[in-house]
């Protein structure tokens, strides 16, 4: 089968597309075909060698981790899918292929009127959102504060935040100012004197952090916390352990995460929950992807088709 591979660390360079041999199901997986991979920032932070202490990956290694498509095969014991039905989720192989596997609890069915592109973008975005939001134990009447709040996995923080009733700060370059005041964020320009424009947007103070930019925001993140670490948390930054902030990594499928990612594609089937695409690619331009993605100026999400030419 298709798919891209990389055999070193480094640069968007060293992503190439390939024939790999094909995959099958194991129990309790399905395999999927493929029609839409969504292209994450730990894509390329895996690829540069920078995640290895958190992510061990043996190579040559193929990226991606979110998908949607259609079952063409099942494992031994599973139930809940058939072959035929169209899905989305977060897979246990490599997604930028045509065809990949995917432990059932980590899948749900995509609705009608969810496009392809739009339910690839779901999975990552609101899974990771939905665990620090549950991790910070963000709750009605706190202040969130989101940096990088206009990306895919900051659209859907404040969308999920503000749905628990909370009110959500967001920090995004001015041209995403009007998209976050849409999603429900009070936005504010990341940058030199954060401090003093968060205090200005939130005079009530912010009861808990979540560092989605990894852009050298933590050490204003404690001093907005009073001075400490405690409800801060970072999914972003290397220098975590040096502010004493959590950086929370994921791993795993939670036991409820099929049913959650499922309410989440029926909400954004009807509009309910929006995490835009703003632009796909074919298979084989999953270089030039990330370079834009690593560039660190994508709203929303990158998506690559593999039927795409």
């Amino acid at each position: 089968m298709e798919a891209i591979v990389y055999e070193e660390f480094g640069g968007p360079e060293v992503l190439r597309l390939a024939q790999v041999e094909d995959v099958h199901a194991g129990p309790g997986q399905i395999r999927v075909e493929v029609r839409a991979a969504g292209v994450n920032p730990i894509d390329h932070k895996i690829r540069n060698g920078w995640m290895e202490a958190a992510f061990p990956t043996p190579l040559p290694a193929t990226p991606g981790s979110e998908f949607a498509g259609v079952v063409d095969e099942t494992g031994e014991g599973v139930t809940e899918f058939a072959v035929g039905d169209e899905v989305l989720g977060r897979s246990a192989t490599g997604a930028y292929a045509a065809y990949v596997l995917a432990d059932v609890g980590s899948v749900a069915p995509r609705p009608e009127g969810l496009g392809w592109a739009e339910a690839a973008a779901l999975p990552v975005a609101t899974v990771t959102a939905a665990r620090v939001l549950d991790e910070l134990a963000v709750s009605a009447g706190e202040t969130l504060l989101v940096h990088g709040a206009s990306g895919a996995v900051g659209s859907a923080a404040v969308q999920l935040a503000a749905a628990r009733g909370a009110t959500v700060v967001g920090t995004a370059s001015p041209a995403n100012h009007d998209y976050l005041r849409v999603l429900g964020a009070v936005p504010v320009a990341y940058g030199e004197g954060l401090v003093d424009r968060v205090r200005e947007a939130a005079p009530q103070g912010v009861d808990a952090v979540f560092d989605v930019a990894g852009r050298g925001a933590l050490a204003d993140s404690v001093e907005l916390r009073g001075g400490t670490a405690d409800r801060v948390t970072t999914i972003a930054d290397p220098d975590a352990a040096h502010y004493g902030v959590a950086f929370s990594a994921g791993g795993g499928s939670r036991p409820d995460e099929g049913r959650r990612l499922a309410e989440y594609a029926e909400a954004a089937a009807v509009g309910g929950l929006r995490v835009p695409v703003e632009r796909t690619f074919a298979l084989g331009e999953a270089a030039r992807a990330q370079e834009l993605s690593e560039a660190g100026h994508v709203r929303g999400k990158l998506v690559l088709v593999p039927g795409e030419h």
